[in-house]
């Protein structure tokens, strides 16, 4: 009886003994390699119910999702956060003003099919259209040369040529008050009147229309 109780003793001392070994064991391994275990947990994949990924699969989509919000919210909040912006309207120098006024003289002395943008000008039409219908190109356009409804050659053709050498002096002035533009196209209103009057071709002036 002492002989059985005696060897189901040691049996219980080599269970205990292997079972000791074999914790030791796992914790030495532990201890020298933490990582494996610590690896095993992160390699573990995720459920997302209808999609399984990997934890640094989400992680990355997570992040890129973030990043997208920031990069695209942020600037969209912050315009909508900043005042609006209202241009102010330029106001012109005794001199600017002026040289406008002075323009706009020849706007309202055009003679002619107008265009649609006369500066604003509504009390003028169209006027004239029936001069020179007696001749090739016809005599339609120019300016006149006060309110009674003619048009003198040698007065309009000494104005453009003092309003053309004005832009070639003071180009940059014109440009400076927003004027270079619309002195141009006041330029070439009335010249391009002056060359219906000039024929080239001709050796001698046949008439004289007045």
């Amino acid at each position: 009886m002492n002989s059985e109780i005696d060897m189901v003793g040691v049996i219980e001392q080599d269970h205990t003994s292997e079972d000791q070994r074999t914790l030791d064991e796992i914790q030495r391994g532990w201890l020298l390699n933490p990582e494996t275990d610590l690896s095993r947990k992160k390699s573990k994949p995720i459920n997302l119910g209808c999609i399984i990924c990997s934890r640094k699969a989400f992680k990355w989509t997570v992040g890129l999702v973030i990043l997208a919000i920031l990069v695209i919210g942020l600037p969209t909040i912050r315009t909508k956060s900043l005042p609006e912006h209202h241009p102010q309207t330029r106001q012109l120098d005794n001199y600017t003003a002026a040289l406008h006024d002075a323009l706009l003289f020849f706007n309202e002395q055009k003679s002619g099919r107008l265009p649609k943008e006369n500066y604003n000008i509504s009390w003028r039409a169209d006027s004239g259209l029936q001069d020179g219908n007696f001749t090739e190109r016809g005599l339609i356009g120019g300016y006149y040369d006060a309110g009674d409804n003619t048009k003198y050659h040698f007065p309009m053709a000494f104005v453009m040529t003092m309003l053309s050498w004005s832009v070639l002096e003071y180009e940059g002035k014109y440009k400076n008050r927003e004027e270079y533009e619309h002195v141009l196209e006041l330029i070439k209103w009335g010249t391009d009147y002056l060359l219906l009057t000039f024929d080239s071709f001709a050796s001698s002036i046949p008439c004289i229309y007045s």
